[in-house]
């Protein structure tokens, strides 16, 4: 339990954040208030959502802050009247001076990359859109610019080969809560150490740009290697699409969420569709196939590959072999 009298606040949106946030509170850390995304309509209802750290917060009867902007007047008078010592940002949005320099120990953020590899919006994503086999978390100073303040900690995951976006979400969420209560206790015991990041240009850094539909968009002229890690850096959300040939129907579109490479030489256009009629789905790529195990048709529930074959009438429309 920590016996630090600091006063926290946190400042957190999506599930990313929720463990972060309940670490520090199951850890007996001052955490005087919440900072969050005001409600919004949502889903066909358009029934009312909050965001998954309010949910969080309300259960842990902690105050909960939604302003609309930042610099809001009313907010800011409510973050000073609060007092924080310590301001802890995990997925959130970009803080004005204003409010990053109030605390005295300042406020720190807690990125999902090694920086400054993966500055932005989409780390996970893109590390493994990338085909990387380790990423990690990084905690550093906010600063008036984009994941470019000074380093605190950093802690090293491994990418596994079977890794999509979800899993690593969720080892990263955890590396990530971790390295929270250990910065927030080197600060409270004095011992912070910072470090600056390399602003020197380099070709070889990595970005995380933030992801658009188009983005999600398979090129079945890549590799097999290279469309795998685009499907699987991409799974389930938001989820990498295609039109898949005419086998969707006229204007309908496929999201793939589980593919295996298959490097293999052939002379199929890139983009052909294989199947046994049973239980695979094959589409030809630049040097070998993707074999598709979990698909979605646009307004349909997620299925493996050979339940999809099952209710779909793919005769002539697909090359049926039995060699795959």
């Amino acid at each position: 339990m920590s016996l630090s009298h600091k006063k926290i606040v946190y400042m957190g949106t999506p599930d990313f954040a929720v463990e972060p946030l309940r670490r520090l509170i199951d850890g007996g850390y001052e955490v005087v208030g919440v900072v969050t995304t005001p409600d919004r309509e949502a889903g066909r209802g358009r029934n009312i959502s909050m965001s998954a750290v309010k949910k969080y917060a309300v259960e842990a009867r902690l105050l909960v802050l939604q302003p609309e902007s930042l610099k809001d007047d009313t907010f800011l008078a409510s973050l000073r009247n609060l007092s924080p010592d310590i301001i802890v940002v995990v997925a959130f949005r970009m803080l004005p001076r204003v409010v990053w320099s109030m605390p005295p120990c300042g406020t720190f953020n807690l990125h999902a990359s090694l920086l400054p590899d993966y500055r932005g919006a989409a780390p996970i994503n893109r590390s493994l859109m990338n085909g990387d086999t380790v990423t990690g978390v990084t905690t550093f100073m906010l600063d008036a610019k984009i994941d470019t303040g000074e380093v605190i900690l950093q802690r090293k995951v491994d990418i596994e080969p079977d890794d999509c976006a979800g899993t690593l979400h969720d080892k990263l969420m955890c590396a990530g809560a971790d390295l929270v209560v250990e910065t927030v206790d080197m600060i409270e015991q004095g011992r912070l150490v910072t470090r600056k990041q390399s602003e020197a240009s380099d070709p070889m850094r990595k970005e995380a740009p933030k992801i658009f539909k188009e983005t999600c968009m398979i090129d079945w002229s890549a590799t097999a290697r290279q469309i795998h890690n685009h499907v699987r850096g991409l799974s389930p959300y938001p989820g990498a699409w295609s039109p898949l040939g005419d086998i969707a129907g006229k204007g309908n579109t496929f999201k793939i969420f589980v593919t295996r490479p298959i490097e293999k030489k052939h002379d199929y256009p890139c983009g052909t569709l294989l199947s046994n009629m049973k239980d695979s789905l094959w589409v030809a790529v630049s040097d070998g196939f993707i074999a598709i195990e979990q698909l979605q048709l646009s307004g349909k529930r997620r299925v493996t590959v050979a339940e999809y074959i099952r209710g779909a009438h793919l005769q002539g429309k697909v090359i049926v072999t039995d060699e795959i």
